[in-house]
């Protein structure tokens, strides 16, 4: 075969040679590219639907947290403060006199809200303006107490839960310092409240009590799954940063608190879709402060007084109702109004 010249040119590739490259290309590409495998397939739908749902949680999150916020910037918080068993603390000046009537106070925190301001009131009445002092002398609160009755507690119950408040205080600097070194020791905060408590009952012979209905109610054991909203509210009003109504004594941060539940809370909690359980258990508390901790991981409980206020005046329904739910703040995102 002879050798081309410089000028000569090259020969060009047959049809069939120039139809089949690209069949060849492609069909090498196919071989070479990886075949999703059918899980694969199946997947693909799913995560489109997983990224919408994100997506749309995020949206209806940020409506929801902007319902809660004007809920709270319009709370009348001077005036509601008066009509809530807080007021009380606040007329006293002394951490120790506060804590205790802190504790008085949630404690009788249950039933008709003019029978138990007219209780709280009469209780301090008659322990004088120097709580602490007075409960130093176990003789003196029951003296002062005799007679005492509101639902079902009696003057030794109450006389236990001052007196055996007031010896912890005393042992360990104040009843914040007891509660927040139980904190410390078990990282746990039900069982760090239920480690508080049991030590409050010793330490006023409530313990010693156990059929007793009233001794068993007035300073309860978290750890029995109930919401224990009584202590759950003393613990905000101790905790969370002073604002006007709580007052931040305790050395604990307010992201370990968890929301008390009480009707008002439990109702709205469900209507505005924050938990999906009905009851006041401590598992709903956990669901609507865990739903809140997405708005405010430092403070999720800020949100309570002004929800459960709220939750007061709108008498909030369990069902669609527009003559109650007119101009309630959170009907926007409702699921009852949502449908």
């Amino acid at each position: 075969m002879r050798a081309r010249g410089s000028g000569e040119a090259a020969p060009r590739p047959g049809d069939a040679a120039i139809k089949a490259a690209p069949r060849q290309r492609t069909d090498a590409a196919r071989k070479a590219a990886p075949r999703p495998t059918e899980a694969a397939v199946k997947a693909a739908p799913r995560r489109r639907d997983a990224a919408r749902g994100a997506a749309g949680e995020a949206a209806r999150g940020a409506v929801v947290k902007a319902a809660l916020d004007g809920v709270r910037a319009r709370c009348a918080v001077e005036e509601r403060r008066a009509r809530d068993p807080v007021s009380f603390v606040h007329r006293y000046t002394d951490p120790a006199d506060q804590e205790l009537v802190a504790l008085i106070a949630a404690s009788l925190a249950f039933g008709n809200v003019k029978a138990l301001h007219a209780k709280i009131g009469e209780a301090l009445d008659r322990l004088g303006p120097e709580i602490a002092l007075t409960a130093d002398d176990a003789r003196a609160v029951s003296a002062r107490l005799r007679g005492f009755r509101h639902r079902i507690y009696r003057d030794r119950d109450l006389v236990g839960l001052i007196v055996g408040a007031r010896r912890v205080q005393r042992a360990s600097g104040s009843l914040g310092a007891a509660f927040a070194a139980e904190l410390s020791r078990t990282g746990d905060l039900r069982q760090a409240l239920g480690a508080w408590v049991r030590s409050i009952r010793r330490a006023g012979g409530l313990d010693r009590r156990p059929d007793d209905r009233g001794a068993a109610h007035i300073l309860p054991d978290p750890e029995k799954g109930s919401a224990a909203k009584r202590l759950m509210l003393l613990l905000r009003w101790m905790i969370r940063p002073a604002d006007g109504v709580d007052l931040g004594l305790w050395p604990v941060p307010p992201s370990a608190l968890l929301i008390p539940v009480d009707t008002h809370i439990e109702k709205l909690g469900y209507n505005i879709g924050l938990t999906d359980r009905r009851g006041a258990t401590w598992k709903t508390a956990e669901e609507i402060t865990a739903a809140l901790r997405g708005f405010d991981p430092a403070d999720p409980v800020k949100y309570d007084f002004a929800l459960c206020h709220l939750g007061m005046l709108q008498q909030c329904p369990s069902r669609r109702d527009p003559v109650r739910c007119q101009g309630c703040g959170v009907k926007p995102v409702c699921r009852h109004w949502d449908e």
